[in-house]
């Protein structure tokens, strides 16, 4: 993409007056028409129209990949919640963005099929206890050679059958949230509430008061933001450059004036056939930033810096492919004098430009900054 250029030259040749300077005024205007790169500019120009010169230093340069991706948390730190049974939805005040802390009540369902498991619980509670002592009682009589063996191996399965039923139900009620000591006293429910298995906030509600949910169907999403993340997509090509520690810079698109910071943490080690792409795992350098989870970002992956000589990218002129500076020859009288050069620039940021001056021509040398803006095509 091409940026609009915009460019703000101080060029202004005095105006013929009856001032006493008038003499050097005209000798100025002369000078300039005999060699077109010279500029010169009153001190009255220079104040009002906010002049700054500068010389050229080191700056930080950093070589990127750019790409992008979307806030994210933890597996962990994200859950679907489901009932281990169908039913009606019973109780539900729940709202988008509601806070709830792990084991907090979430909503009731109802089944009369809950209380069918309850009864089988009880009547397995009652029998078993006449079944371990028949089991018992047979296992001393084979063991004494009064009972055949076909007598004791019955009442052995008889027991050890069901026992593990009456197993296998106590541990699903346990799961079905239902007090197994109500059950034994005889006190069943038809409904199970459903606890919340995470801290987090609610950011999706499927379930309301009198729709039947299937156990697969999910009830409610929660989120814990404490540990959010950016997840990041790189190409197969920049595989290579990504390391883990390396500097993530990223931005939301809807607030591109701010820049954020992150770090590489994890790097996928598989590429995905469909788009031959590799996920980037990043950690925020805040985490308590009010960023969204699914929130868009474009993002930057720092993979090397260097120090360059450097001016403002506002004292770079471009014009016609080529780029130059206003380079201050000449300060006496009340009057600047700018000539202006054609120089080779490299490497650039959003505030800085490298020029590459191999003979040190420009070293400790005044260039205007401030006076002539032109961005940059990036």
């Amino acid at each position: 993409m091409k940026n609009f250029i915009y460019t703000i030259v101080a060029i202004t040749i005095f105006i013929f007056s009856a001032c006493n300077n008038s003499k050097t005024t005209e000798n100025a205007i002369n000078e300039n028409i005999k060699n077109p790169n010279l500029i010169t500019v009153s001190e009255a120009q220079f104040k009002s129209a906010g002049m700054e010169l500068k010389i050229m230093e080191q700056q930080t340069f950093a070589e990127i990949i750019k790409t992008n991706g979307f806030i994210d948390v933890p597996p962990t730190d994200r859950a679907m919640v489901s009932a281990i049974m169908g039913g009606y939805v019973k109780i539900s005040h729940l709202l988008i963005g509601t806070k709830v802390k792990r084991g907090q009540l979430l909503l009731t369902i109802e089944n009369p099929d809950f209380i069918e498991i309850q009864q089988n619980y009880l009547e397995l509670n009652e029998t078993l206890a006449y079944l371990k002592n028949e089991f018992e009682r047979q296992k001393t009589l084979f063991n004494e050679k009064i009972t055949s063996e076909k007598n004791y191996l019955k009442a052995e399965s008889d027991y050890k059958s069901s026992l593990a039923q009456f197993n296998g139900l106590g541990q699903k009620l346990r799961l079905m949230n239902i007090n197994i000591n109500n059950v034994k006293a005889g006190k069943f429910t038809s409904t199970i509430p459903v606890y919340a298995p995470i801290n987090g906030s609610v950011t999706q509600v499927y379930a309301s008061v009198g729709k039947f949910m299937n156990e697969s169907d999910v009830l409610v999403e929660i989120i814990d933001d404490l540990h959010k993340h950016i997840e990041l997509v790189i190409f197969e090509k920049d595989v290579m450059n990504v390391k883990e520690g390396q500097k993530i810079r990223f931005k939301l698109p809807e607030n591109s004036t701010n820049w954020y910071d992150a770090e590489v943490h994890l790097i996928g080690k598989s590429i995905d056939e469909k788009n031959r792409t590799v996920k980037v795992h990043g950690h925020l350098e805040n985490e308590k930033q009010d960023f969204l989870v699914g929130m868009f970002v474009e993002a930057e992956i720092v993979t090397n810096e260097v120090q360059r000589m450097a001016l403002p990218i506002s004292a770079i002129i471009e014009e016609d492919n080529s780029y130059a500076i206003l380079l201050l020859t000449e300060q006496k009288d009340g009057n600047y004098q700018f000539e202006k050069r054609t120089v080779e620039i490299g490497l650039k940021n959003e505030n800085f430009v490298e020029v590459i001056d191999s003979e040190n021509s420009l070293k400790d040398k005044q260039i205007l900054v401030k006076g002539v803006f032109t961005p940059l095509e990036e």
